[in-house]
């Protein structure tokens, strides 16, 4: 799954550069800029446990490069807080990823734009925090150490901005969905499936620097 992930990261960026050097007519811009906002997460487990989402937080750098009109490329260096929270606040677990989503970017537009975001993400789970446990001896299995710290999916979303001279202000909201799970999911585990699910609302500045 790393490798077809690899392979359509490739392949969008060669595309949109091979398309940019065929168009003359259009000048490349690029952006670096920095986001962030608030993330509502959960865990797709199954068998089933019940939750509400986990509120938490997210921010990061942005690189964006329009290589023609209407279309362009977008990579990003967040901070992602997600996990999930049971109902009934008996149990809530958050945990904190590295994540790199590579974006196909589209907008519709000049000064004011709508935007379209969709493509990969990867990440690494570089932390993990009980923030609440109503009963410390628990041994349900979704309450024990995460056993697999890579995380891959996709991504996708949409907003607006405005730009201002060099200057771009963004709102952006966002569906995220892993098709790793958090946990082993061999025939002799407890869990089919263990998928981080979290959507995201986002503030951001960019800079046209070329």
């Amino acid at each position: 799954m790393n490798k077809i992930i690899a392979v359509i990261c490739t392949s969008l960026l060669f595309l949109t550069n091979h398309t940019a050097a065929q168009n003359n007519k259009f000048a490349g811009e690029t952006y670096f800029g920095i986001n962030g906002g608030a993330t509502g997460s959960m865990v797709y487990f199954r068998p089933t446990v019940d939750q509400n989402y986990l509120l938490a937080y997210h921010g990061g750098l942005v690189f964006r490069y329009i290589s023609e009109k209407n279309l362009g490329v977008q990579a990003e260096l967040n901070y992602v807080q997600k996990g999930w929270q049971e109902i009934n606040n008996t149990y809530a677990k958050r945990l904190d990823y590295i994540e790199l989503p590579f974006l196909t970017h589209l907008y519709f537009g000049n000064k004011t734009q709508f935007i379209f975001n969709i493509g990969p993400k990867i990440g690494y789970l570089i932390g993990e925090q009980e923030l609440f446990n109503a009963d410390p001896l628990s041994t349900a299995a979704q309450h024990q150490t995460i056993q697999n710290k890579f995380d891959y999916g996709f991504a996708a979303g949409i907003g607006f901005l405005f730009k201002i001279n060099k200057q771009v202000y963004q709102l952006d909201s966002r569906a995220n969905f892993s098709i790793s799970d958090i946990f082993s999911n061999e025939r002799r585990d407890y869990f089919d499936n263990s998928n981080n699910i979290y959507v995201s609302v986002s503030l951001a500045w960019l800079y046209r620097v070329k």
